[in-house]
C-alpha cells in the first residue's frame, strides 16, 4: 500500500495484495485520513469483480457521511455493474474531477 497526500486529497495505491487485505489495512489507518478526500487506486491489480469493490462499501459510506469524497479508480471493472453507493471511475483524472465536483456541491449546500 502506497500512500500519497497532496493538499486535502490522499491517494492510496494498491499494487500486490488482495482487495480484502487493503480494506483491512484501510480500517486500521483510517483515522489518519478521515478528514481528507480519499482516492483508492486499484489500476495495477488484476480484473476486479463487484464482490471485491463491494468490500469498500462500508468505509465509503462512512467517509461520504462525514462530507468527504471516496473514489475508487479501476479500469478493470464493469462500471455498469457498480452500485450507486460507491464511486468508481476508470482514471485518476476522473477521480480528481469527481472530488472537485463533490466539493462544489458541498460548498453550495447540496
Amino acid at each position: 500500500m502506497i500512500i500519497d497526500k497532496e493538499g486535502n486529497i490522499t491517494t492510496i495505491t494498491q499494487q500486490k495484495t488482495s482487495v480484502i487485505e487493503l480494506v483491512k489495512k484501510l480500517d486500521v489507518v483510517y483515522k489518519r485520513y478521515e478528514n481528507d478526500n480519499i482516492i483508492v487506486s486499484l489500476t495495477s491489480l488484476k480484473p476486479l469483480v463487484l464482490q471485491e469493490i463491494s468490500e469498500f462499501l462500508q468505509i465509503s459510506n462512512t467517509h461520504r457521511k462525514s462530507k468527504h469524497s471516496f473514489v475508487i479508480v479501476s479500469d478493470k471493472v464493469n462500471l455498469d455493474d457498480m452500485p450507486d453507493e460507491i464511486v468508481v471511475v476508470p482514471t485518476m483524472q476522473e477521480a480528481y474531477d469527481v472530488i472537485e465536483m463533490e466539493e462544489i456541491e458541498r460548498d453550495l449546500g447540496f
